[in-house]
Protein backbone atom coordinates (compact mmCIF):
# COMPACT_ATOMS: atom_id res chain seq x y z
CA UNK A 1 0.00 0.00 0.00
CA UNK A 2 1.32 3.68 -0.67
CA UNK A 3 1.72 5.60 2.48
CA UNK A 4 -0.19 8.27 2.93
CA UNK A 5 1.04 11.42 2.04
CA UNK A 6 1.18 14.66 4.61
CA UNK A 7 -0.40 17.16 3.97
CA UNK A 8 -0.52 20.66 5.28
CA UNK A 9 -3.13 22.37 7.78
CA UNK A 10 -3.99 25.63 6.75
CA UNK A 11 -6.10 27.10 9.33
CA UNK A 12 -5.21 30.74 8.56
CA UNK A 13 -7.77 32.47 5.33
CA UNK A 14 -5.71 31.66 1.86
CA UNK A 15 -5.62 34.64 -0.21
CA UNK A 16 -4.61 32.91 -3.57
CA UNK A 17 -4.94 29.34 -4.85
CA UNK A 18 -1.47 28.65 -5.40
CA UNK A 19 -1.87 25.96 -3.11
CA UNK A 20 -4.22 24.16 -5.26
CA UNK A 21 -2.63 24.55 -8.62
CA UNK A 22 -3.68 22.32 -10.95
CA UNK A 23 -5.79 20.58 -8.61
CA UNK A 24 -9.63 19.66 -9.83
CA UNK A 25 -11.54 19.47 -6.13
CA UNK A 26 -10.50 22.07 -3.77
CA UNK A 27 -11.88 22.62 -0.20
CA UNK A 28 -10.92 26.52 1.22
CA UNK A 29 -11.28 27.77 4.45
CA UNK A 30 -14.07 25.36 5.42
CA UNK A 31 -16.07 25.86 8.39
CA UNK A 32 -19.33 23.96 9.67
CA UNK A 33 -21.47 25.04 12.28
CA UNK A 34 -24.67 23.18 13.63
CA UNK A 35 -26.42 25.03 16.32
CA UNK A 36 -24.68 26.55 18.56
CA UNK A 37 -21.85 23.94 18.09
CA UNK A 38 -18.79 24.40 15.53
CA UNK A 39 -17.83 20.99 14.30
CA UNK A 40 -14.71 22.17 12.22
CA UNK A 41 -13.06 25.08 10.62
CA UNK A 42 -10.06 26.31 8.74
CA UNK A 43 -10.12 22.76 6.65
CA UNK A 44 -7.93 23.10 3.40
CA UNK A 45 -7.16 20.86 0.69
CA UNK A 46 -7.50 20.01 -2.83
CA UNK A 47 -7.23 16.63 -4.74
CA UNK A 48 -6.14 16.19 -8.52
CA UNK A 49 -7.11 13.52 -10.95
CA UNK A 50 -6.22 9.55 -9.36
CA UNK A 51 -6.43 10.87 -5.32
CA UNK A 52 -8.02 9.24 -2.54
CA UNK A 53 -8.91 11.16 0.84
CA UNK A 54 -9.69 9.27 3.71
CA UNK A 55 -11.69 11.48 6.10
CA UNK A 56 -11.85 9.76 9.90
CA UNK A 57 -13.17 11.16 13.46
CA UNK A 58 -15.18 10.93 16.68
CA UNK A 59 -18.61 10.46 16.54
CA UNK A 60 -20.11 13.94 16.34
CA UNK A 61 -16.67 15.01 14.19
CA UNK A 62 -18.19 16.49 11.60
CA UNK A 63 -17.24 13.68 8.52
CA UNK A 64 -20.59 13.09 7.17
CA UNK A 65 -21.23 17.02 7.35
CA UNK A 66 -18.19 17.45 5.64
CA UNK A 67 -19.04 15.07 2.92
CA UNK A 68 -22.28 16.66 2.68
CA UNK A 69 -21.01 20.00 2.05
CA UNK A 70 -18.44 18.58 -0.42
CA UNK A 71 -21.05 16.54 -2.48
CA UNK A 72 -23.44 20.14 -2.37
CA UNK A 73 -26.15 18.78 -0.53
CA UNK A 74 -25.50 21.39 2.38
CA UNK A 75 -23.26 24.77 2.58
CA UNK A 76 -20.66 25.73 4.74
CA UNK A 77 -20.62 28.62 7.60
CA UNK A 78 -17.50 29.89 5.87
CA UNK A 79 -15.48 28.86 2.85
CA UNK A 80 -16.04 27.42 -0.56
CA UNK A 81 -15.42 24.10 -2.66
CA UNK A 82 -14.42 24.30 -6.32
CA UNK A 83 -14.73 22.06 -8.84
CA UNK A 84 -12.24 22.84 -11.60
CA UNK A 85 -11.54 26.28 -10.13
CA UNK A 86 -15.33 27.00 -10.32
CA UNK A 87 -17.76 27.50 -6.64
CA UNK A 88 -19.65 24.39 -6.75
CA UNK A 89 -22.99 26.71 -5.80
CA UNK A 90 -22.43 28.26 -9.12
CA UNK A 91 -22.55 25.27 -10.83
CA UNK A 92 -25.69 22.97 -10.34
CA UNK A 93 -26.43 19.93 -12.09
CA UNK A 94 -23.06 20.59 -14.19
CA UNK A 95 -21.47 19.44 -11.00
CA UNK A 96 -24.09 17.09 -9.87
CA UNK A 97 -23.49 15.20 -12.96
CA UNK A 98 -20.26 14.57 -12.09
CA UNK A 99 -20.74 13.45 -8.34
CA UNK A 100 -21.92 10.20 -6.95
CA UNK A 101 -22.99 10.26 -3.34
CA UNK A 102 -23.45 6.80 -1.09
CA UNK A 103 -24.21 7.54 2.60
CA UNK A 104 -24.16 5.71 5.45
CA UNK A 105 -27.92 5.18 5.03
CA UNK A 106 -28.41 2.85 1.33
CA UNK A 107 -31.48 4.93 0.28
CA UNK A 108 -33.16 1.62 -0.85
CA UNK A 109 -37.39 1.63 -1.66
CA UNK A 110 -37.44 -1.76 0.17
CA UNK A 111 -40.63 -2.83 -1.95
CA UNK A 112 -38.43 -2.53 -5.41
CA UNK A 113 -36.11 -5.19 -6.31
CA UNK A 114 -32.71 -4.94 -6.58
CA UNK A 115 -32.97 -4.32 -10.07
CA UNK A 116 -35.56 -1.59 -9.85
CA UNK A 117 -34.05 0.06 -7.16
CA UNK A 118 -30.88 0.44 -9.59
CA UNK A 119 -32.43 1.18 -12.66
CA UNK A 120 -34.42 3.63 -10.62
CA UNK A 121 -31.74 5.59 -9.33
CA UNK A 122 -30.02 5.90 -11.96
CA UNK A 123 -32.37 7.06 -14.15
CA UNK A 124 -33.22 9.86 -11.33
CA UNK A 125 -28.97 10.92 -11.59
CA UNK A 126 -30.19 11.55 -15.30
CA UNK A 127 -28.26 8.67 -16.36
CA UNK A 128 -30.72 5.83 -17.24
CA UNK A 129 -29.41 1.86 -17.87
CA UNK A 130 -31.32 -0.92 -19.06
CA UNK A 131 -31.93 -3.76 -17.25
CA UNK A 132 -28.74 -5.73 -19.20
CA UNK A 133 -26.63 -3.09 -17.70
CA UNK A 134 -28.28 -3.74 -14.20
CA UNK A 135 -28.21 -7.31 -14.19
CA UNK A 136 -24.50 -6.96 -15.33
CA UNK A 137 -23.44 -4.43 -12.53
CA UNK A 138 -25.32 -6.43 -9.56
CA UNK A 139 -23.34 -9.63 -10.65
CA UNK A 140 -20.77 -7.93 -10.71
CA UNK A 141 -21.14 -6.61 -7.06
CA UNK A 142 -22.06 -10.28 -5.91
CA UNK A 143 -25.99 -9.92 -6.47
CA UNK A 144 -26.67 -12.87 -9.11
CA UNK A 145 -29.68 -14.27 -8.26
CA UNK A 146 -31.20 -11.57 -6.32
CA UNK A 147 -32.01 -9.15 -8.95
CA UNK A 148 -35.62 -9.93 -8.78
CA UNK A 149 -36.16 -9.91 -4.77
CA UNK A 150 -37.68 -6.77 -3.01
CA UNK A 151 -34.80 -4.86 -1.05
CA UNK A 152 -36.60 -5.37 2.23
CA UNK A 153 -35.75 -9.52 1.64
CA UNK A 154 -31.85 -8.90 1.25
CA UNK A 155 -29.23 -9.34 3.80
CA UNK A 156 -27.56 -5.97 5.65
CA UNK A 157 -24.81 -6.76 3.40
CA UNK A 158 -26.35 -7.54 0.59
CA UNK A 159 -28.20 -4.37 0.87
CA UNK A 160 -25.44 -2.25 1.44
CA UNK A 161 -23.72 -3.79 -2.06
CA UNK A 162 -27.00 -3.00 -3.86
CA UNK A 163 -26.00 0.37 -2.70
CA UNK A 164 -22.71 0.89 -3.56
CA UNK A 165 -23.83 -0.56 -7.06
CA UNK A 166 -24.60 2.80 -7.71
CA UNK A 167 -21.27 3.92 -8.39
CA UNK A 168 -20.60 1.36 -11.75
CA UNK A 169 -23.85 2.52 -12.96
CA UNK A 170 -22.90 6.68 -13.69
CA UNK A 171 -19.87 8.16 -14.74
CA UNK A 172 -19.16 10.36 -12.34
CA UNK A 173 -15.73 11.46 -11.80
CA UNK A 174 -16.10 12.33 -7.80
CA UNK A 175 -17.23 9.48 -5.67
CA UNK A 176 -17.63 10.42 -1.89
CA UNK A 177 -18.53 7.76 0.28
CA UNK A 178 -19.53 7.65 3.85
CA UNK A 179 -19.22 4.48 5.63
CA UNK A 180 -18.79 2.41 2.51
CA UNK A 181 -17.94 -0.51 4.43
CA UNK A 182 -21.03 -0.87 6.71
CA UNK A 183 -22.23 -4.54 6.48
CA UNK A 184 -19.63 -5.64 4.40
CA UNK A 185 -17.84 -9.29 4.42
CA UNK A 186 -14.18 -9.36 3.90
CA UNK A 187 -14.55 -10.30 0.07
CA UNK A 188 -17.05 -7.20 -0.44
CA UNK A 189 -14.53 -5.17 0.91
CA UNK A 190 -12.39 -6.32 -1.29
CA UNK A 191 -14.50 -5.99 -4.29
CA UNK A 192 -14.68 -2.22 -3.01
CA UNK A 193 -11.26 -1.65 -2.85
CA UNK A 194 -10.55 -3.13 -5.97
CA UNK A 195 -13.18 -0.70 -7.96
CA UNK A 196 -12.14 2.23 -6.10
CA UNK A 197 -8.22 1.30 -7.53
CA UNK A 198 -9.91 1.24 -11.27
CA UNK A 199 -11.53 4.36 -10.66
CA UNK A 200 -8.84 6.07 -9.10
CA UNK A 201 -6.71 4.86 -11.91
CA UNK A 202 -8.97 6.39 -14.70
CA UNK A 203 -8.34 9.29 -13.56
CA UNK A 204 -11.35 9.61 -10.52
CA UNK A 205 -11.48 10.80 -7.39
CA UNK A 206 -12.95 9.50 -3.81
CA UNK A 207 -13.86 10.17 -0.44
CA UNK A 208 -14.12 7.96 1.76
CA UNK A 209 -15.45 8.41 5.44
CA UNK A 210 -14.34 5.09 7.23
CA UNK A 211 -12.56 3.82 10.23
CA UNK A 212 -11.71 1.02 9.09
CA UNK A 213 -7.99 0.51 6.91
CA UNK A 214 -8.78 1.36 3.16
CA UNK A 215 -6.19 -1.57 1.30
CA UNK A 216 -6.05 0.07 -2.08
CA UNK A 217 -2.77 -0.31 -3.66
CA UNK A 218 -0.39 2.20 -5.60
CA UNK A 219 -2.89 5.37 -5.09
CA UNK A 220 -2.51 8.90 -3.77
CA UNK A 221 -4.00 8.56 -0.36
CA UNK A 222 -4.01 10.91 2.35
CA UNK A 223 -6.11 11.10 5.62
CA UNK A 224 -7.68 14.02 7.32
CA UNK A 225 -8.96 13.97 11.03
CA UNK A 226 -11.44 15.85 12.27
CA UNK A 227 -11.30 14.10 15.95
CA UNK A 228 -9.31 17.30 16.73
CA UNK A 229 -11.99 20.01 16.53
CA UNK A 230 -14.53 18.07 18.79
CA UNK A 231 -15.26 20.81 21.75
CA UNK A 232 -14.19 23.81 19.96
CA UNK A 233 -10.08 22.14 19.98
CA UNK A 234 -7.69 23.09 17.02
CA UNK A 235 -7.93 20.19 14.64
CA UNK A 236 -6.23 17.76 13.85
CA UNK A 237 -5.94 17.86 10.58
CA UNK A 238 -3.54 15.57 8.03
CA UNK A 239 -1.49 12.51 9.40
CA UNK A 240 0.52 10.42 7.91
Amino acid sequence: MTRPQRVGYHPTPITTLSFFKRSVLQVINLSCVRGDRRLFSGINFSLQPGSLLQVTGANGSGKTSLLRIICGLAAPAEGEVRWHDANIRSLGEEYFTDVTYVGHQNGLKDELTALENLTISSALSGQPIGNEKAGSILEKMGLSGRQNLAARLLSAGQKRRLALARLLSCSARLWILDEMLTALDKAAAGLMSSLIEEHLAQGGIAIVATHQELNVNDVNLQRLDLSGDVAGRTPAGWTA
